[in-house]
């Protein structure tokens, strides 16, 4: 390098006093450590309400309570309750230093409030630090996240983590703006195609708070729907919540909302908008600069002023039950605060869950459907094939395609585009009656019978118990038969097919969101489906015996929910549009489909839970663990005296290199799983019991090797 005076050399002996004074301050700075959080040793404290009540982030269920800290002086007036802290935590009562305690790890926390004397007899440490004025956790939505760790016997900090998303400082330096002005009540629209639709609009715009729940028609109006209802709350001065499955669905709202209420109107929160924008418009909906919130699973906790109604969509879609524990599903969550905030509750989907059912049944809500007719007038023909044809049809013996299915994909492509739907794989199906296809079922607890590898006795998958001599209780047959597993009709055989017509996939990884109206195949697994320019032509809904015959409690209910989901997409009938599901055409959701009737099949499967005493008329809870952490578990806990043990029973074991679901054992580990099961009335003392029983397991370090979880999605 080169000196000013020009001299050239490899180190800087030729730089000037003034240079190196320099490099040497810059070396200096570069090595001097980072300034940590202060432990405010012999720093004066506030002089009211000097003590800070902190609820760190230890999401263990042992440490699940308030940790009280000195509040110094200058902390005073940043440290105000629901701001974030970092305090240190874990130094024990020896290492104290002028009266103060110090030492411990930094860890984060929330304050919660402040008081002006600790029930704590030895010293405090004292706030390391606020972290930020913001006070981002308000009474409310600790109430709120209190209430949910409860009922899923979990911890406030794990729930915590779900509710408030992680600080952006950029985000939190913008300013936010005024709040909109109420918008005037919109229009019925398309409400009025329901009974109860427009008075349920007009309930909005007056300020009260009905609860409904809602069979949506088939076809795109839905997303309108949700934004009229939400304009009329607007209207009211009240605040609005809408959380759906997944981020396609939320653009579809965002989009409507859009056209309804202009721009600035509502906040869209989806984990696609990143770190720095959703945590902006998770701010303005908190500042009050917003009104309205749309988004995924996590903007269930949005907080919204003065929240006069929350809207679900698709409450059947396992993407509302969120992968974290304690594991909270938004239909109950938004129960939860529609009881708490005294407001409107909307459960709206193309099909209707039994948990909907009972809403309606227990007259908490209230059902918004249309009549008999409009709901032909707008849906499609559907067709079904069943076994019997598909024996005597030598097109799907040589093809795997019924000649139906055939016809209908060839007439629909003159007119546009064709989806077919295919289970995706990972379907693994449960034993069913080889004659009527009755799932057979366990006579101790109903629960899915399994067959032994290489043979054998049938035995339970809830409680474990083997089953001889099983007969089908409907027909009297012995015959047992394993559906199909997952799919084998794939885009490249339909393209061999139909040569001259393009052929498109939407799954996995790749996710198509509309496709044109022109001519085509689009092959989809559930819950991928485009939406089409001017709906669909037609559908087919093939191996449907794959979605039916899942070990799955749910599985008629999920088949029938993904079927529904499918053919809203195809054009009326009167408009051509033709559906055909490959399934017995004599099951019930098969029935259901071909009437259009989702309401009706799971008011039946409501009634059959409710004489089984299956959920939700129960309430259950999953236990799982290698086989020592379950039965040591099941030894210490105290159970409700009418709780019902079932079980355990061995868990799958996962293949190292596979991928596995959530809530799976780890792969290559040997693990079991027992279902606790309590009547009505008892699911807060079954909660409680668990979590008691895990803080303690916790509290003596062997609380790890169980996992807990209320109310599963999938018990077998």
């Amino acid at each position: 390098m080169s000196s000013e005076d020009g001299t050239r050399g490899g180190d800087a002996g030729g730089a000037g006093p003034e240079q190196l004074a320099l490099i040497r301050e810059a070396v200096k700075k570069a090595r001097a450590p980072r300034a940590k959080p202060r432990t405010w040793r012999g720093a004066a404290l506030a002089k009211e309400l000097p003590v800070a009540r902190v609820l760190v982030d230890k999401g263990v269920l042992h440490l699940d309570r308030y940790f009280d800290y000195a509040v110094p002086e200058e902390l005073d007036v940043v440290a105000q309750p629901g701001v974030r802290v970092r305090v240190r935590f874990g130094a024990g009562g020896r290492n104290v230093r002028e009266g103060r305690r110090e030492g411990g790890s930094l860890i984060d926390g929330f304050l919660v409030e402040r008081v002006a004397e600790t029930d704590y007899a030895g010293p405090l440490a004292a706030l390391a630090q606020v972290v930020s004025p913001e006070p981002v956790l308000s009474p409310e939505l600790l109430g709120l996240a209190r209430a949910v760790a409860d009922r899923y016997a979990g911890s406030l900090a794990d729930v915590l983590q779900l509710a408030v998303p992680p600080r952006h400082g950029r985000a939190e330096a913008a300013e936010a703006g005024a709040p909109p002005p109420a918008p005037a009540a919109p229009e019925p629209g398309s409400w009025t195609r329901y009974a109860r639709g427009p008075e349920f609009l007009r309930a909005l715009a007056a300020g009260r708070s009905p609860r409904a729940v809602w069979t949506a028609l088939p076809g795109p109006d839905w997303a309108e729907e949700i934004g009229r209802a939400v304009q009329a709350t607007l209207a009211s001065g009240r605040g609005a919540l809408v959380v759906v499955p997944a981020g396609r669905p939320a653009a579809r709202v965002d989009e409507a909302l859009r056209e309804l209420l202009g721009e600035g109107q509502h906040a869209l929160l989806t984990a696609d908008a990143g770190q720095e924008r959703r945590y902006r418009e998770w701010l303005a909906v908190r500042r009050g600069a917003v009104r309205a919130v749309v988004g995924t699973r996590a903007a269930m906790f949005a907080p919204v002023r003065n929240l006069g109604l929350v809207v679900v969509w698709d409450d059947g879609d396992a993407g509302h039950s969120d992968d974290n524990a304690p594991f909270p599903h938004v239909r109950e969550v938004l129960e939860l605060r529609a009881t708490r905030d005294k407001g409107a509750f909307l459960l709206g989907s193309w099909s209707c869950t039994v948990e909907a059912a009972q809403l309606v049944e227990s007259g908490w809500a209230a059902p918004i459907v249309a009549g008999r007719e409009q709901v032909r007038a707008v849906a499609p023909l559907v067709r079904t094939v069943g076994d019997g044809e598909l024996a005597r049809d030598e097109a799907a013996r040589a093809a795997r395609l019924p000649s139906l299915a055939w016809q209908v994909a060839r007439d629909g492509l003159r007119d546009g585009p064709v989806l077919v739907q295919v289970p995706r794989r990972g379907y693994v199906p449960r034993m069913a009656c080889a004659q009527c296809r009755e799932p057979a079922r366990c006579r101790h607890c109903a629960g899915p019978l399994e067959a032994r590898e290489g043979g054998g006795a049938l035995v339970c998958g809830w409680c474990g118990r083997e089953e001889e001599g099983w007969h089908c209780p409907e027909c009297g047959s012995r015959r047992l038969r394993a559906q199909v597993v997952g799919a084998r009709r794939t885009a490249e055989e339909l393209g061999r097919a139909f040569p001259a017509v393009p052929v498109r996939t939407s799954g996995r990884e790749h996710v198509l969101d509309t496709v044109p109206g022109a001519p085509a195949l689009v092959v989809s697994t559930p819950g991928a489906e485009p939406v089409a320019e001017g709906g669909y032509a037609a559908a087919l809904l093939l191996d449907g015996w794959a979605m039916l015959g899942r070990p799955d409690l749910r599985a008629g209910e999920e088949a029938l929910r993904r079927w529904i989901g499918a053919a809203a997409l195809v054009r009326n009938q009167g408009a051509g549009g033709t559906v055909v599901v490959v399934a017995e055409p004599t099951l019930r959701p098969v029935q259901a489909l071909v009437r259009w009737d989702p309401v009706g099949h799971a008011v039946r499967e409501l009634a059959d839970r409710a004489e089984l005493g299956f959920p939700p008329v129960s309430r259950m809870a999953a236990v799982s663990g290698t086989a020592q952490a379950v039965a040591d578990f099941l030894g210490g806990v105290e159970l409700p005296p009418d709780a019902e043990v079932l079980g355990p029973v061995p868990l799958p074991v996962v293949e190292t290199g596979r991928a596995r679901r959530v809530g799976a054992p780890p792969p290559g580990e040997a693990w079991e799983r027992a279902l606790i099961r309590v009547p009505p009335g008892s699911g807060a003392a079954l909660a409680a019991a668990l979590k008691t029983a895990q803080a303690a397991r916790m509290a003596r370090g062997g609380g790890e090797g169980v996992r807990i979880r209320v109310d599963p999605l999938d018990i077998g």
